[in-house]
Protein backbone atom coordinates (compact mmCIF):
# COMPACT_ATOMS: atom_id res chain seq x y z
CA UNK A 1 0.00 0.00 0.00
CA UNK A 2 2.95 2.16 0.89
CA UNK A 3 4.49 1.84 -2.70
CA UNK A 4 1.59 2.46 -4.34
CA UNK A 5 1.05 6.21 -2.58
CA UNK A 6 5.09 6.41 -3.08
CA UNK A 7 4.51 5.63 -6.89
CA UNK A 8 1.20 8.25 -7.27
CA UNK A 9 3.27 11.36 -5.03
CA UNK A 10 6.36 10.55 -8.10
CA UNK A 11 8.48 9.35 -4.59
CA UNK A 12 9.74 6.67 -6.37
CA UNK A 13 10.35 8.40 -10.06
CA UNK A 14 12.85 5.45 -10.98
CA UNK A 15 9.87 3.36 -11.58
CA UNK A 16 7.71 5.51 -13.11
CA UNK A 17 7.32 5.47 -16.63
CA UNK A 18 8.63 8.98 -18.62
CA UNK A 19 4.94 10.26 -19.96
CA UNK A 20 4.51 11.85 -23.20
CA UNK A 21 5.03 16.04 -23.45
CA UNK A 22 1.94 15.61 -24.81
CA UNK A 23 0.38 13.77 -22.39
CA UNK A 24 1.79 16.38 -19.81
CA UNK A 25 0.40 19.65 -21.92
CA UNK A 26 -3.00 18.23 -22.02
CA UNK A 27 -3.23 17.64 -18.55
CA UNK A 28 -2.03 20.67 -17.63
CA UNK A 29 -4.46 22.30 -19.82
CA UNK A 30 -6.91 20.77 -18.00
CA UNK A 31 -5.58 21.78 -14.54
CA UNK A 32 -5.33 25.26 -15.86
CA UNK A 33 -9.05 25.42 -17.07
CA UNK A 34 -10.51 24.32 -14.00
CA UNK A 35 -8.51 26.28 -11.93
CA UNK A 36 -9.47 29.36 -13.75
CA UNK A 37 -13.43 28.43 -12.85
CA UNK A 38 -12.36 27.62 -9.80
CA UNK A 39 -10.72 31.38 -9.33
CA UNK A 40 -13.68 33.48 -11.06
CA UNK A 41 -16.37 31.55 -9.84
CA UNK A 42 -17.49 31.91 -6.21
CA UNK A 43 -20.19 29.28 -6.64
CA UNK A 44 -17.82 26.63 -7.40
CA UNK A 45 -17.10 24.55 -4.38
CA UNK A 46 -14.85 21.96 -5.56
CA UNK A 47 -13.04 20.61 -8.81
CA UNK A 48 -15.13 17.66 -9.27
CA UNK A 49 -18.40 19.90 -9.29
CA UNK A 50 -16.43 22.14 -12.14
CA UNK A 51 -15.81 18.96 -13.47
CA UNK A 52 -18.92 17.58 -13.77
CA UNK A 53 -21.48 20.83 -13.49
CA UNK A 54 -19.85 23.49 -15.37
CA UNK A 55 -21.04 23.51 -19.62
CA UNK A 56 -19.06 26.31 -20.26
CA UNK A 57 -16.17 24.11 -19.19
CA UNK A 58 -17.00 21.34 -21.52
CA UNK A 59 -17.84 23.49 -24.35
CA UNK A 60 -14.39 24.79 -23.97
CA UNK A 61 -12.83 21.01 -23.45
CA UNK A 62 -14.84 19.97 -26.87
CA UNK A 63 -13.69 22.75 -29.19
CA UNK A 64 -10.19 22.00 -27.96
CA UNK A 65 -11.27 18.91 -29.80
CA UNK A 66 -12.65 20.34 -32.60
CA UNK A 67 -10.14 22.97 -33.32
CA UNK A 68 -7.62 20.32 -33.71
CA UNK A 69 -9.72 18.11 -35.85
CA UNK A 70 -10.13 21.66 -38.40
CA UNK A 71 -6.51 22.21 -38.90
CA UNK A 72 -6.04 18.94 -39.87
CA UNK A 73 -8.18 19.81 -42.76
CA UNK A 74 -10.94 17.12 -40.87
CA UNK A 75 -14.04 20.20 -41.68
CA UNK A 76 -16.89 18.16 -41.85
CA UNK A 77 -16.06 15.93 -38.35
CA UNK A 78 -15.00 18.99 -36.82
CA UNK A 79 -17.99 21.47 -37.57
CA UNK A 80 -20.59 18.05 -36.86
CA UNK A 81 -18.98 17.29 -33.30
CA UNK A 82 -19.13 21.24 -32.44
CA UNK A 83 -22.82 21.13 -33.56
CA UNK A 84 -23.35 18.33 -30.95
CA UNK A 85 -21.71 19.82 -28.38
CA UNK A 86 -23.83 23.25 -28.88
CA UNK A 87 -27.22 20.72 -28.36
CA UNK A 88 -25.16 19.40 -25.22
CA UNK A 89 -24.16 22.82 -24.03
CA UNK A 90 -26.10 25.69 -25.70
CA UNK A 91 -22.96 26.65 -26.66
CA UNK A 92 -21.75 27.70 -29.99
CA UNK A 93 -18.05 28.07 -30.75
CA UNK A 94 -17.15 27.21 -34.47
CA UNK A 95 -14.02 24.83 -34.80
CA UNK A 96 -12.01 27.32 -36.18
CA UNK A 97 -11.84 30.14 -33.80
CA UNK A 98 -8.12 30.00 -32.06
CA UNK A 99 -8.92 29.95 -28.00
CA UNK A 100 -5.92 30.61 -25.35
CA UNK A 101 -5.56 29.05 -22.31
CA UNK A 102 -7.37 29.95 -18.83
CA UNK A 103 -11.00 30.63 -21.14
CA UNK A 104 -13.90 30.25 -19.06
CA UNK A 105 -17.62 30.67 -20.04
CA UNK A 106 -19.91 31.72 -17.07
CA UNK A 107 -23.19 30.10 -17.31
CA UNK A 108 -22.47 30.36 -20.97
CA UNK A 109 -26.65 29.67 -22.74
CA UNK A 110 -26.51 31.71 -26.08
CA UNK A 111 -22.49 32.23 -26.46
CA UNK A 112 -21.80 32.36 -30.11
CA UNK A 113 -18.29 32.23 -31.16
CA UNK A 114 -17.67 32.73 -34.93
CA UNK A 115 -14.69 31.22 -37.09
CA UNK A 116 -12.08 33.99 -36.85
CA UNK A 117 -12.64 34.96 -33.63
CA UNK A 118 -8.80 35.19 -31.81
CA UNK A 119 -8.98 34.78 -27.93
CA UNK A 120 -5.99 35.59 -25.77
CA UNK A 121 -5.21 34.24 -22.26
CA UNK A 122 -7.37 34.37 -18.76
CA UNK A 123 -10.54 35.69 -20.76
CA UNK A 124 -13.64 35.82 -19.44
CA UNK A 125 -17.69 35.76 -21.15
CA UNK A 126 -20.76 35.61 -20.01
CA UNK A 127 -24.07 33.72 -21.20
CA UNK A 128 -25.65 35.52 -24.18
CA UNK A 129 -21.82 37.11 -25.70
CA UNK A 130 -21.72 37.13 -29.24
CA UNK A 131 -18.58 37.49 -30.93
CA UNK A 132 -19.68 37.70 -34.30
CA UNK A 133 -18.70 39.15 -37.95
CA UNK A 134 -20.22 41.41 -40.06
CA UNK A 135 -18.71 40.64 -43.37
CA UNK A 136 -19.45 38.16 -46.18
CA UNK A 137 -15.48 38.42 -46.53
CA UNK A 138 -13.99 34.71 -46.41
CA UNK A 139 -11.16 36.25 -44.34
CA UNK A 140 -10.81 37.63 -40.96
CA UNK A 141 -14.43 39.29 -40.05
CA UNK A 142 -14.55 38.16 -36.25
CA UNK A 143 -13.23 40.44 -33.13
CA UNK A 144 -9.92 39.68 -31.73
CA UNK A 145 -9.51 39.85 -27.76
CA UNK A 146 -6.27 40.65 -25.82
CA UNK A 147 -5.06 38.67 -22.24
CA UNK A 148 -7.33 38.99 -19.35
CA UNK A 149 -10.45 40.70 -21.21
CA UNK A 150 -13.86 40.22 -19.12
CA UNK A 151 -17.64 40.45 -21.33
CA UNK A 152 -19.86 40.90 -19.50
CA UNK A 153 -23.86 39.13 -20.32
CA UNK A 154 -25.10 39.66 -23.78
CA UNK A 155 -22.06 42.17 -25.02
CA UNK A 156 -22.33 41.89 -29.04
CA UNK A 157 -18.43 42.06 -30.51
CA UNK A 158 -19.05 42.67 -33.79
CA UNK A 159 -16.54 42.76 -36.99
CA UNK A 160 -12.52 42.08 -37.02
CA UNK A 161 -11.98 44.64 -34.32
CA UNK A 162 -9.69 44.14 -31.74
CA UNK A 163 -9.81 44.18 -27.32
CA UNK A 164 -6.78 45.62 -26.07
CA UNK A 165 -5.77 43.63 -23.01
CA UNK A 166 -7.23 44.01 -19.79
CA UNK A 167 -10.35 45.78 -20.86
CA UNK A 168 -13.88 45.29 -19.62
CA UNK A 169 -16.87 44.88 -22.00
CA UNK A 170 -20.26 45.92 -20.15
CA UNK A 171 -23.27 43.99 -20.25
CA UNK A 172 -25.58 44.31 -23.46
CA UNK A 173 -22.74 46.77 -25.10
CA UNK A 174 -22.20 46.80 -28.65
CA UNK A 175 -19.12 47.16 -29.35
CA UNK A 176 -17.86 47.77 -33.88
CA UNK A 177 -15.20 49.19 -33.02
CA UNK A 178 -11.67 48.50 -31.40
CA UNK A 179 -10.71 49.37 -28.13
CA UNK A 180 -7.31 50.09 -26.53
CA UNK A 181 -6.03 48.46 -23.68
CA UNK A 182 -7.02 48.81 -20.04
CA UNK A 183 -10.51 50.24 -21.11
CA UNK A 184 -14.22 49.86 -20.05
CA UNK A 185 -16.88 49.70 -22.39
CA UNK A 186 -20.16 50.22 -21.85
CA UNK A 187 -23.53 51.30 -23.88
CA UNK A 188 -25.00 51.13 -27.54
CA UNK A 189 -22.99 51.64 -29.58
CA UNK A 190 -19.99 50.96 -26.90
CA UNK A 191 -18.17 53.60 -26.04
CA UNK A 192 -14.59 52.91 -24.60
CA UNK A 193 -13.67 54.90 -21.30
CA UNK A 194 -9.27 54.69 -20.50
CA UNK A 195 -9.07 53.52 -16.81
CA UNK A 196 -7.38 56.57 -14.79
CA UNK A 197 -5.77 52.96 -12.77
CA UNK A 198 -4.12 51.17 -15.15
CA UNK A 199 -4.78 47.03 -14.65
CA UNK A 200 -2.24 44.98 -14.76
CA UNK A 201 -1.43 41.32 -15.31
CA UNK A 202 -0.68 40.62 -11.72
CA UNK A 203 -3.58 42.18 -10.18
CA UNK A 204 -6.77 40.21 -9.55
CA UNK A 205 -9.31 39.76 -12.81
CA UNK A 206 -11.90 42.78 -12.89
CA UNK A 207 -15.46 40.96 -12.61
CA UNK A 208 -16.77 43.97 -11.40
CA UNK A 209 -19.75 44.93 -13.47
CA UNK A 210 -21.36 46.90 -11.55
CA UNK A 211 -19.20 49.46 -11.75
CA UNK A 212 -19.86 51.00 -15.41
CA UNK A 213 -19.38 54.92 -16.15
CA UNK A 214 -22.10 56.68 -17.67
CA UNK A 215 -20.21 59.29 -19.66
CA UNK A 216 -23.42 60.45 -22.01
CA UNK A 217 -25.18 60.93 -18.43
CA UNK A 218 -22.30 62.48 -16.98
CA UNK A 219 -22.33 64.58 -19.64
CA UNK A 220 -25.78 65.96 -19.76
CA UNK A 221 -25.78 66.63 -16.01
CA UNK A 222 -22.65 69.03 -16.21
CA UNK A 223 -24.61 70.76 -19.06
CA UNK A 224 -27.47 71.06 -16.50
CA UNK A 225 -25.52 72.87 -14.24
CA UNK A 226 -23.29 75.15 -16.74
CA UNK A 227 -26.78 76.29 -17.80
CA UNK A 228 -28.04 77.32 -14.35
CA UNK A 229 -24.75 79.10 -13.68
CA UNK A 230 -24.45 80.98 -17.07
CA UNK A 231 -29.18 82.04 -16.07
CA UNK A 232 -27.69 83.11 -12.97
CA UNK A 233 -24.89 85.13 -13.96
CA UNK A 234 -27.66 86.48 -17.06
CA UNK A 235 -29.91 88.07 -13.99
CA UNK A 236 -32.61 86.83 -15.26
CA UNK A 237 -35.79 88.59 -14.56
CA UNK A 238 -37.92 85.37 -14.88
CA UNK A 239 -36.25 82.21 -13.79
CA UNK A 240 -36.49 79.98 -16.38
CA UNK A 241 -38.37 76.31 -16.00
CA UNK A 242 -35.65 73.62 -14.95
CA UNK A 243 -35.01 70.67 -17.10
CA UNK A 244 -34.96 67.28 -15.96
CA UNK A 245 -32.45 65.78 -14.16
CA UNK A 246 -31.74 63.20 -11.21
CA UNK A 247 -31.99 63.64 -8.23
CA UNK A 248 -29.33 63.21 -5.52
CA UNK A 249 -30.12 59.28 -5.57
CA UNK A 250 -29.78 59.29 -9.12
CA UNK A 251 -33.53 59.04 -10.11
CA UNK A 252 -34.83 60.71 -12.61
CA UNK A 253 -38.36 62.44 -12.06
CA UNK A 254 -41.35 63.47 -13.99
CA UNK A 255 -44.52 62.85 -15.92
CA UNK A 256 -44.84 59.45 -16.48
CA UNK A 257 -45.88 58.83 -19.87
CA UNK A 258 -48.22 55.93 -21.57
CA UNK A 259 -47.65 54.47 -24.59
Amino acid sequence: MMKSLSLWNGANSEQTPPRSPVIVRIFDRIRRDVRAVLERDPAARSALEVILCYPGLHAVWGHRLTHKLWRHNLRLPARWLSQLIRVLTGIEIHPGASIGPGFFIDHGMGVVIGETTEIGADVTIYHGVTLGGTSLNKGKRHPTLGDRVVVGAGAKLLGAIHIGDDCRIGANAVVVKSVPSNAVVVGVPGQPVVRSQIHLPSTPLDLQHELLPDMIGTTVIKLLERVDQLEKLAHAEEPLPHSPRPDQEGSWRGEDFSI
